[in-house]
């Protein structure tokens, strides 16, 4: 399995006549974009990781990234690696001196944590291949703060 690095372009609210849904929108090179939909505090979460703001208090994936440089654990990469039936998987990539792990994650928490630990965000071939969309056939997208 091949795989390619794609950045956050952005967490928006795709609306449309059946209502709106938080949406991170991956680019993949050149016109292609993968929208994932998440749920709305994870999109408030990779947003504020997008834009470095930090809460007063910890929130659950600030601890995660907490626990894993007090522990020397680092994240290698977050993999998102298929696509089933309309639904994300991935994993992220982990080690700890030679020790290494892969470990499942949802890709929402997943892309949280390696924007706030700066890791290499990957998505498979096969993937891009079947979730594709061009930036111009993406529903209305929002600015997640403008929407909020």
């Amino acid at each position: 399995m091949t795989a390619q690095s794609c950045r956050v372009r952005g967490v928006f609210m795709s609306v449309s006549e059946m209502g709106a849904a938080p949406t991170v929108v991956l680019d993949a090179g050149g016109d292609s974009t993968i929208p994932i939909y998440v749920g709305l505090w994870e999109a408030i979460s990779i947003n504020n990781a997008l834009i470095n703001e930090m809460l007063p208090r910890p929130i659950t994936h600030d601890l995660v990234v907490d626990l894993f440089r007090r522990f020397d654990i680092t994240l290698d990469a977050l993999h998102i690696d298929s696509l089933e039936e309309g639904v994300f998987y991935a994993k992220l990539h982990l080690s700890q001196g030679s020790r290494t792990e892969i470990i499942d994650c949802r890709p929402s928490d997943g892309i949280a944590i390696a924007l706030r630990y700066e890791a290499p965000i990957m998505i498979e071939d096969t993937v891009v291949a079947s979730a594709a969309v061009k930036k111009d056939d993406l529903p209305k997208m929002v600015d997640l703060k403008e929407y909020l």
